[in-house]
Parts: C-alpha cells; structure tokens; sequence
C-alpha cells in the first residue's frame, strides 16, 4: 500500500466526485417518473427520453473523452480534469433548486451537455494519472485500488441516499461535487509532463513546430492536427494496427460496454415495473452492487492479479457479467435481483483488467492517448445501445409485448456481453511496450 501513497490526494478527490454522482443514482428513478409520469410505475417516455440522453451523451464523449485524453499528454491532467468537475456540479444543483417538471427538463437538458465532457473524461484522465505515476508491473493493483475507491465511494453515497429525503439528496450530493473539485485543484499535483521532458524525442517536436512556423503552407498543417485532435481516427488506427492485444482488448470494451449500457438504461424500470421498487429499495440493491465492488477491487484484485494476472481476471469478470444478466432477465421474484447483484465482486475485475492492459501497450507519453481512445470505443457502444435496447425495453415493459418476458431486454445485453466473453477467452496479451511510444505524428497513411 506504501508504494500508492503518492496517489492520495487523486484517490480522495476521486472519492468525493463518485460519492456525490452515486448519490443520486436511487432517487432519479423515482424523480424523473414522478416528473413525467406521476402515479405511475411505467413510464415509455421517461424510457426514451434516457435513451436518447444516452446517444447524444455517448456521441459527445466520443468526440471530446479522446481530445481531452489527447490534450491532456501535452498540458496536464490536472488542468484537464478540472473541467469535468466543475461542470458535475451544475445538473446535481438544478435538481437540488427544484424538482417539479420543467425543472426535472431544464436539469435534463443541461445534463445531457455536461456529460459530453464529465462522462468518460473523468475515468480517463483519472487512469492516465495513475499511470503516470506507477511503473507497469503495479499498474493492475493500482487500477484495482482506484475502481475499489469509487466502489468504496458508491457504497458511501448509496448509505447516504438511503437515509436522506429526496430533496436533501441533491443538496448534499452538489455540496460534495463542489467540495471535491475545490480539493482537486488545492491540493492534488500534476505528474511530471512527458512532453516537457527535453529528451530526443521532445526536442525534434519542438524543432517540427518551430519549422512548421516558417514553412510555407505549416498554417493548413496546424488545422489539420488540431482536427485529427478533435476527430482522432488517425490515433485509434494506428492504435489498433500496432498492436493485436489493443484490438482484442477493444473489441471486448466495444461489446461489454454495450451490454453494461442497455443492461443498466433498463434494469431500474424493469424492477420499477416488475416488482414495484422504490428508492430505499434501489439503495440496497446498489448498496450490495457497491459493498461486492469494494471488497473486489481492495481485497481481491491486489491478491489475485500478481499469480492469475489481468487476462485470467478479465475473462473471469467477463464471465459472471453474463451470468448476472441472465439471472436478472430471469428474476421470478423480488429476492432474485439481490441475488443476482452479488455477482458484482467478479463483474467490477473487468475495467481494471482491461486497461491496465491497454495501458502496457503504449508509452509513458501515450497513455492520456490510449486511454482516451478506449473511452471514445466505449463512448460509441453508449452511441448504439439505445438504438436497441430502448424500444425493447419498452415494449416488454408495456402491455403491447409480442410475448410475457419483461426482463427480455436485459436477457439480449447478456447475449451481447457474450461476444466480449468469447473474444476475452481468445485474447492473449502482449509484452509490455515500456520503451516504445505510439506517436500518429510519424504515421503517414498511404
């Protein structure tokens, strides 16, 4: 544990962000349902306004998660994570104000905007520090460590909410957003900047932008390098070319995140509608979730990862997820849901594990870059779940269903994580590449 403390200051902050996101993860059902739908326990309109939240959502983060992993090689990651944090606690403040109809739209709107930014940049910048920071062979238990925190964080916000009313709920969770992003920027350091590092490699980009400044035609170049920053197709190939394991491994984040996305845009109106969950009822099926992903990632994975390692782990996770789906599509009464969560100690290995192999894939100066380009894969699985799992959703959700199977939704994002499944058990990691960087500014494509 010594050899993290360096990262204590990330894990704290890391901690506030999730406990005041988890907070409110129990009442927004039940929020967004009575605003919409009051008196009732199924609600088509609450369905799809959350499924088209999530496309416009996931086709922000693919854009900006990648820019901003990108951008944060160059300038920081403490100057880039300041951002996503900030802009959390605008929502949660809205809610916090009022919960009636419009204000539940004006909150809904302006949540759709922030997470653009806050989604999937957080965890990636959140990574890239880590790996800053710790050399390759600890990586895995450092990953583990950092997703028990916001497990450890989820299991604390989770109680809380618990125990708070519905309108205390959003006041505390913004109080606490804004708490962590103050400490963030009082107190957490940023890791030594690659590419202010004055080696070889940092000296020729620096003599490449001072000939750019003189050479006819350097202005067109600058945009398009700034446009290949904004859309990076040329980084995610490049990525996916140089090395099999990263293909393999985002292959599995492609279809795992498309199966978690439908699996959890449906599973709280399934249970709402199936066996009449309210808010308490939601906390201590999410308590459960969080208490098995604290135990995971603190105990298990820093146990387990140095003799089974992440491969092993990955297809273990990999594994339970599918079976924890089918069990909840499966649910014949309302004691199977708790049941079923508790599958969650191994499903929570799979993030861990996978980036901490795409993380020993790339350089020192590239992990904002990878991280960033496994965020943007999953971002576009967020982009194509709604598409298919919201109308399913609502139709086995309402009396049109073609057939009785209410959890039928979330029985298809199993079948979906199986092909994650079935591309984990084939994947086999690469060596380590400490001393090689993947820089898209050498590549040139034909």
């Amino acid at each position: 544990m010594e050899k993290f403390m360096g990262l204590g200051h990330l894990f704290v902050t890391i901690f506030l962000y999730h406990i005041a996101a988890f907070m409110v993860i129990p009442a927004i059902t039940d929020v967004s349902m009575g605003a919409l739908c009051p008196g009732t326990d199924q609600c088509s309109l609450a369905i799809y306004l959350n499924g088209f939240q999530q496309v416009v959502t996931g086709i922000g983060t693919l854009v900006v998660t990648p820019l901003i992993g990108n951008l944060s090689d160059e300038y920081g990651r403490k100057a880039l994570l300041t951002l996503p944090m900030a802009l959390t606690i605008v929502p949660l403040a809205i809610l916090a104000y009022g919960r009636t109809k419009y204000y539940f739209y004006a909150y809904y709107v302006v949540r759709t905007f922030t997470d653009m930014v806050c989604q999937g940049s957080v965890m990636c910048l959140t990574l890239a520090y880590v790996a800053d920071k710790i050399s390759e062979s600890q990586r895995t238990s450092a990953f583990g460590l950092l997703s028990g925190i916001s497990s450890a964080a989820f299991v604390f916000g989770t109680v809380t909410a618990r125990f708070l009313p519905t309108h205390s709920t959003f006041q505390v969770a913004a109080a606490i957003a804004s708490i962590a992003a103050i400490y963030m920027r009082s107190f957490l350091s940023d890791p030594n900047n690659h590419s202010n590092i004055e080696d070889g490699t940092s000296c020729s980009q620096s003599s490449m932008k001072k000939r750019l400044r003189v050479l006819p035609g350097s202005h067109s170049l600058q945009k398009k390098k700034i446009f290949s920053r904004i859309l990076p197709v040329e980084d995610v190939t490049y990525l996916l070319q140089t090395s099999v394991t990263f293909s393999q491994a985002a292959i599995v984040a492609f279809f795992n995140n498309l199966g978690e996305s439908g699996f959890q845009a449906s599973l709280l109106f399934y249970l709402k509608a199936q066996f009449h969950f309210n808010k308490d009822q939601f906390a201590d099926l999410l308590l459960i979730v969080g208490v098995a992903g604290a135990i995971s990632q603190l105990l298990l994975m820093p146990l387990l990862a140095p003799t089974l390692g992440e491969e092993k782990l990955l297809r273990i996770g990999l594994l339970a997820c599918c079976g924890h789906m089918f069990l909840y599509a499966l649910s014949w009464s309302s004691w199977v849901p708790y049941a079923a969560s508790s599958l969650s100690i191994m499903v929570c290995l799979i993030s861990p594990c996978m980036r901490s192999i795409v993380s020993k894939q790339v350089g020192p100066d590239e992990q904002g870059k990878a991280q960033g380009c496994i965020s943007g894969i999953c971002s576009f699985a967020n982009i194509m779940s709604p598409f298919a799992f919201t109308p399913l959703t609502a139709l086995f959700l309402s009396q049109k269903a073609p057939f009785y199977f209410p959890g039928f939704s979330i029985m298809c994002a199993g079948l979906v994580s199986m092909i994650a499944l079935l591309q984990g058990i084939m994947m086999r990691a690469g060596p380590p590449i400490s001393s090689k960087q993947v820089n898209s500014s050498n590549y040139v494509p034909a």
